[in-house]
């Protein structure tokens, strides 16, 4: 089978249990993965597909060795991996590209693929929408902190992490139906069309699946989550499409 068609999928937040627990969604995304092995070009992780990562010098979090066999296989069978970090696992440095032979991406990325203009990127940060957490994200930025924080003992610094992440998710209420134009990143894709044309817009981050048509031509995906939604994207070269994995078994 030729390959030809680009996967995206964001906010996995592995790690934690949410609905189901992180084994059993962990399992389901490996089955997804599976479907999508023989057809995928590329596979875009568009961040937070971990619920917490941090790379020490020599420790990393425990488990989800599955998942990263699995992203290897896809790797080694000729798919290209693109690792965007999120606002969870932002401290994604060398280990896990390496592991995966994935290429990582710390800013969004700009794409023309056979005429069509694709803007991707996780999504958190971006625009003047969320000042608080763009001065705390800077902060995450900095290699000073960084190396703060690596004196920590990973137990401990990780128990932490976990902790703030549980925290963070209790302040957001996500709408079953959003008031698109309120969206601040459909109010940022709006900005980023008064410069320049993007045919379609593609974000993780909000944990909402939808599309919206930003005017005649630009498309806005939010692809949603794998901690309920078990939604994803697929661009065929034309079009993008927002699917969900309805496990059949």
């Amino acid at each position: 089978m030729e390959r030809t068609k680009i996967y995206f999928v964001s906010d996995a937040h592995f790690g934690v249990d949410s609905g189901l627990t992180s084994k059993s969604r962990e399992n389901l995304f490996i089955e997804w993965l599976d479907t999508i092995k023989d057809d995928a070009l590329e596979l875009y992780l568009l961040g937070d597909i971990f619920d917490f990562w941090f790379e020490y010098t020599y420790v990393v979090p425990r488990g989800f060795v599955s998942v990263l066999a699995k992203l290897r296989e896809l790797s080694n069978a000729g798919v290209k991996i693109k690792y965007f970090t999120g606002n969870h696992d932002m401290w994604v440095f060398d280990y896990l590209p390496k592991e995966i032979g994935a290429e990582l991406h710390t800013v969004p990325e700009e794409r023309e693929i056979g005429g069509k203009i694709l803007y991707i990127a996780h999504g958190d940060g971006l625009g003047k929408y969320d000042r608080k957490y763009n001065m705390m994200k800077w902060m995450f930025h900095n290699k000073f902190f960084q190396f703060m924080f690596k004196w920590i003992h990973p137990d401990w610094g990780c128990r932490l992490a976990l902790w703030c992440s549980h925290r963070s998710r209790l302040k957001h209420d996500l709408p079953e139906t959003p008031d698109y134009e309120k969206e601040f990143l459909v109010m940022y894709s709006r900005e980023v069309l008064e410069k320049k044309h993007v045919d379609y817009f593609i974000f993780g981050h909000r944990h909402i699946p939808y599309q919206y048509a930003l005017n005649d031509k630009a498309l806005f995906t939010n692809i949603g989550d794998w901690l309920f939604n078990f939604s994803y994207a697929v661009f065929d070269g034309e079009n993008v499409k927002l699917l969900k994995y309805q496990n059949e078994k």
